[in-house]
């Protein structure tokens, strides 16, 4: 990259101090990361402004700045002005790449509750399909079938492009990702030229970031604003903001009902479901009339990808999903309870996982719900959440979850608000004590819902992050009771 070129990309307002004969290191958005030669892109946050530390990048060795203000100068760094360095970010940070992402078809998939579920399914039908796939998601990102730790829904444009960079080099062909509204609404997907974008619902979730429930939509339609004429926007009508995707679409659109369409559930058990979609039989593993939509919009993204339907139901019907979605743990429901572990952590998600548990149990069995609610994270969800559990399971134990900068008993008095009766309801504040009480007192005969948390192997308290596995916990904790019984 030259800086003429980097130049002609921003359309700047005004440039000082152009040396078109130096060389251009890498793009930074954090002045700590800046080294010699750097270009330092200052992006206004919701918390921190990256103006502020214009100084500490050049000190580091930054060349290039690329900012919102000409405030800065110093003779020996081209300040580059621009009217809005959000939106340039992305399309630098391919640039820098070698444009990665117009090597590959591109999936990206957003709504409140399936994404991480429906970006899995995909995944797993194109490797099963002999494509050479890459994922990005909440769970985890995989470059083929190498695995690596995932720390947000959606990097920011920088890790992006070089995640991206690492899957071309690798020999990726496709890449299927989840798209936060936060990423969406802060253009780190900007650049990207998606070939399928897919909605699976809205609801009640990050209001602390966008205040209302119309913010929220709007900042999740902006991914099929930007869709071109030759690309595809998969979108379940069944969810009240469906049809607002498509408003400004010029996509070609595909659409999923399972209210309106010849789509159905032919049986949905604790042992699988069964549903007819675009005239095939999907028979899957997966529970729950929730999963049904993320089947069938899993099935229309990969038709849209060129992928034969038949060989779609095929590796639908072997796929497991994503790890902390409705998982058993291990060894549960053979000598003790039933332990399930999901990271439903909206009063919608809360809802279908417990709606669907209480449709598929025996009439025998009890219901037993352990969960909690983050921290620093929109309180107005956590009565809501009350509210559903009291609905549907037959006892609730309240504890912590990511109580991050909370107190936790703040977190859980919220919660317990949300309940008309304290009868059947329980509050732990250690996690792993509320776990354990929940195995202790449960006989053979009941399902427990470890929700929350799912694939997450820590817990966030003032800042830091402590290992905390539910499943591996609830496994312990199995096992020791398995072993007192005996």
């Amino acid at each position: 990259m030259t800086l003429e070129r980097l130049i002609e990309i921003c359309n700047p307002l005004h440039v000082t101090n152009a040396n078109y004969g130096i060389e251009l290191g890498s793009p930074v958005l954090d002045s700590r990361e800046a080294q010699d030669r750097s270009v330092f892109i200052a992006v206004r946050g919701t918390r921190v402004d990256g103006h502020m530390f214009i100084e500490d990048a050049v000190e580091r060795g930054a060349s290039v700045v690329i900012c919102e203000d000409s405030f800065y100068s110093h003779e020996d760094v081209c300040v580059i002005e621009v009217e809005n360095t959000k939106t340039l970010t992305g399309i630098i940070a391919q640039e820098f790449a070698g444009n990665p992402a117009k090597k590959l078809q591109i999936v990206g998939i957003t709504g409140t509750n399936g994404k991480t579920t429906t970006a899995t399914l995909v995944y797993q039908v194109l490797r099963d399909c002999n494509k050479k796939a890459s994922l990005l998601g909440t769970v985890s990102k995989r470059i083929l079938d190498d695995e690596f730790d995932s720390k947000l829904t959606t990097s920011d444009p920088i890790e992006l492009a070089k995640d991206m960079q690492k899957m071309v080099e690798a020999g990726s062909e496709y890449l299927v990702m989840e798209v936060s509204s936060h990423a969406l609404d802060q253009h780190r997907v900007a650049g990207v030229p998606f070939k399928v974008a897919a909605f699976t619902n809205l609801s009640h979730d990050h209001l602390d970031y966008h205040e209302t429930l119309e913010e929220y939509a709007n900042a999740k339609s902006r991914l099929f604003d930007s869709l071109q004429e030759d690309a595809f926007a998969v979108v379940n009508m069944d969810d009240k903001h469906g049809s607002a995707m498509l408003d400004s679409c010029k996509a070609q659109k595909v659409t999923l009902s399972f209210e309106h369409d010849s789509a159905y559930i032919l049986e949905n058990t604790a042992n699988g479901i069964s549903i007819i979609i675009d005239g095939q039989k999907i028979e899957s593993p997966l529970v729950g009339k929730f999963n049904a939509y993320n089947l069938g919009e899993a099935y229309f993204i990969c038709k849209c990808l060129g992928l034969e339907p038949k060989d779609i139901v095929k590796a639908l019907s072997e796929a497991k999903g994503a790890p902390g979605r409705m998982e058993t743990v291990s060894g549960s429901g053979e000598h003790g309870p039933l332990v399930i572990v999901d990271y439903a952590h909206t009063p919608d998600a809360l809802q279908n996982v417990l709606s669907t548990l209480s449709a598929v149990k025996d009439a025998s069995q009890k219901l037993t719900v352990v969960f909690g609610a983050g921290g620093d994270r929109d309180s107005a969800k956590r009565p809501e959440m009350a509210k559903v559990s009291e609905l549907f399971a037959d006892k609730v134990i309240v504890t912590s979850d990511n109580p991050r900068t909370e107190n936790p008993d703040v977190i859980i008095a919220d919660i317990i608000a949300g309940f008309e009766n304290l009868d059947k309801v329980a509050s732990v504040t250690n996690r792993r004590d509320a776990i354990e009480k929940a195995i202790q007192e449960a006989d053979d005969n009941e399902i427990i819902l470890i929700a929350g948390k799912g694939h997450e192997d820590y817990q966030e308290i003032n800042g830091e992050r402590h290992h905390f596995d539910d499943r591996e916990i609830a496994s312990e904790l199995l096992q020791l009771k398995v072993g007192e019984g005996q």
